[in-house]
């Protein structure tokens, strides 16, 4: 690891320097005759849906002529999807073998049943299979519930479809990450955060090629937490166009279940914590749940969630919105009582803002009164990182040009601001927004500048990754 300024390493010579997939935007070249010529692709970029509705072993030969093209280093006939552009090129950047994938072996017995019990997405299997049984129980197709390494946790199918996915390791213990096996639905869909169908040609790996996979990720509605994908998997040939909205349906279905469990988790909190309030006599004390969301309150302003370090215990615990605060276990959450004997804590010295992990980016505020780490959302990560970067301040008209590349919306990054700055108290100044004065700011990047916040497409991140004039 290493810290900042970061985006000013050289890039790694891959078979892709000077090719256009390592010199964004790729263009393509005219079709040739047939079918697709003057169809779905006559205005611009590929669309897989239309493609292979209008002809599905021309759109096959499409795919990889394109992957062909781009493995060559030519420029392809049409270019290829942005997630699958953006995929390939990750892939290269890690040295993934083209001709074959390897899923790694398989989790011990142990380690996999101890990733189900441990995993929120346990509580929705029997939604998640029961949604797409007539799917899977009536074709080749199985069914594929991942963590968020990209490990099957569950699969589901019929005997012919399970036999088929044994043939390229796509049972339950298997590594599907794109680390691990290259660009396909699954592990797409973990690095990009979004729901993705990958055909055919367009997995990086050839041994992959007779199938197409559609994913979406499902995340806790308690904290946002990213907790895997459903995935949906099986032969090329048939899959139905619709398979990765059907998906994605069902994937927001689970996220549904798990926000009503949760409800039902605070309305029980509450229950307990209510009383014991009632008793304390006065003084500033709230009741939460393992996520911070509030079930109780009495003595301050309520609000919904408040800001908990990643590991807490109990005693006395530095909070960055209250201060010093007693902290006692609830069934099912904790009871936080504001220390009312010393005044507000401190302004904290140091602030490390660690984006080594890229998909875990966490802030760390220390000070003489203890510390606290906390795991940030994607937004939070690009405007501490500005932040960090413009150590002066910036406007809330720079933060909206350095993030949206529109210096109008400003009224979007002042909410931002303003709900860091509710987890960060003490850090964050303003007029303009910055880091407080006094404090130490260290930013720890990734490895490879590329890596930088990957998910973001703010303006200001894509420079840092890609600096003019950079090798």
């Amino acid at each position: 690891m290493k810290n900042i300024p970061l985006g000013d390493a050289p890039l790694r010579k891959t078979p892709l320097r000077n090719t256009p997939l390592g010199n964004a935007p790729l263009g393509g070249t005219p079709l040739r005759n047939g079918p697709l010529r003057n169809g779905p692709l006559r205005n611009g970029p590929l669309d897989l849906a239309r493609l292979t509705a209008a002809d599905s072993a021309q759109g096959a030969r499409l795919l990889h002529e394109i992957r062909d093209a781009v493995l060559a280093g030519e420029r392809p006939p049409v270019a290829p999807r942005p997630v699958i552009d953006a995929s390939w090129r990750r892939m290269f950047r890690i040295g993934a073998d083209p001709e074959r994938h390897d899923s790694g072996a398989l989790l011990e017995r142990d380690e996999l049943e101890h990733r189900r019990r441990t995993s929120a997405l346990g509580e929705v299997v029997r939604t998640l299979v029961g949604s797409l049984s007539e799917i899977i129980d009536s074709s080749l197709q199985i069914m594929v519930v991942t963590d968020d390494e990209g490990r099957v946790l569950w699969r589901r199918g019929g005997l012919g479809g399970l036999r088929k996915s044994n043939g390229i390791q796509l049972e339950e213990g298997a590594a599907w990450s794109e680390h691990s096996t290259g660009t396909n639905a699954i592990g797409t869909a973990l690095a990009a955060r979004r729901p993705v169908r990958v055909h055919s040609a367009e997995h990086f790996a050839q041994t992959l090629h007779t199938w197409t996979c559609a994913a979406s990720p499902v995340h806790d509605p308690r904290d946002g937490r990213l907790l895997g994908v459903v995935d949906v998997s099986g032969p090329a040939t048939g899959f139905h166009p619709m398979t990765l909205a059907l998906v994605t349906s069902v994937a927001r279905l689970a996220e549904g279940e798990l926000r009503e469990r949760h409800g039902r988790a605070v309305e029980r909190l509450r229950s307990v914590a209510a009383p014991i309030m009632c008793r304390l006599g006065g003084g500033r004390a709230v009741a939460v749940d393992a996520h911070g969301w509030t079930a109780a309150v009495t003595g301050m302003a309520p609000v919904d969630r408040l800001p908990l370090p990643k590991s807490l215990r109990a005693g006395r615990v530095l909070l960055p919105s209250l201060g010093m605060c007693t902290v006692e276990p609830l069934p099912g959450g904790w009871l936080v009582r504001v220390d009312e004997t010393r005044p507000r804590a401190e302004t904290p010295g140091r602030v490390v803002l660690d984006l080594s992990r890229p998909r875990h980016p966490t802030v760390t505020v220390s000070g003489s009164a203890g510390s606290w780490t906390q795991e940030l959302t994607p937004r939070h990560a690009e405007l501490l990182y500005l932040l960090a970067v413009h150590r002066d301040g910036r406007s809330a008209a720079e933060l909206a040009s350095d993030v949206f590349g529109d210096p109008t919306r400003t009224v979007t990054v002042r909410a931002e601001v303003s709900r860091v700055r509710r987890h960060l108290s003490g850090v964050l100044a303003h007029r303009p927004y910055r880091f407080s004065e006094g404090i130490e700011v260290a930013v720890v990047g990734p490895e490879d500048p590329l890596d930088l916040l990957p998910r973001s497409q703010a303006p200001a991140v894509l420079n840092a990754r890609h600096p003019p004039g950079g090798a």
